[in-house]
């Protein structure tokens, strides 16, 4: 026995043959590259851990991973790769241009992100001889003032307030 494959419409002047309604292969070249996809996700969820960090040089390559993750998302949901865009190639078998277009603007913010981050932690290692970033003291100032329930020095009584919420309030009261 052989194998049969079942017969399609005709296409039309401006449809190819391979795209035609019915036809058993359109729905599997489609389908996105799963290894693809594992890599994505990998990449992605690999540059998220990275940022978290408090070590600028983690950050810059959580960055640079995200970038890479998503450039490599844009080329898979951009679908498979058509022909060149050539004269004699009927227009429904030339690849899409927009995912390669977004992948190269892509690549230039990652790049000028990590350029930044980049020179971020050189001055940081000059100045304190570690990529490590020390915590914000006044910010430690006011988790310790929230702790304790005060409110902070620019915190003036006799002044009115300017919110609807504390208006409402002293109005229920």
């Amino acid at each position: 026995m052989g194998l049969t494959l079942p017969l399609a419409p005709p296409a039309g002047p401006f449809e190819s043959p391979l795209r035609a309604a019915g036809d058993p292969t359109i729905s599997s070249s489609l389908a996105p590259n799963a290894v693809l996809l594992v890599v994505v996700a990998v990449l992605v969820a690999s540059g998220v851990f990275l940022l978290l960090d408090r070590s600028l040089v983690r950050v810059l390559l959580g960055t640079l991973l995200i970038g890479n993750g998503v450039s490599v998302l844009f080329l898979v949901v951009g679908g498979p790769a058509g022909e060149p865009p050539f004269a004699g190639i009927p227009a429904t078998d030339v690849s899409d241009p927009l995912p390669q277009a977004m992948v190269l603007t892509a690549i230039v913010i990652s790049l000028a992100t990590i350029g930044f981050l980049l020179a971020l932690s050189y001055r940081l290692w000059q100045l304190s001889g570690t990529d490590n970033v020390p915590d914000d003291i006044e910010d430690a100032r006011l988790q310790e003032l929230a702790d304790l329930d005060e409110p902070s020095s620019t915190f003036a009584e006799g002044e009115e307030s300017t919110t609807t919420a504390d208006e409402l309030a002293e109005d229920h009261t």
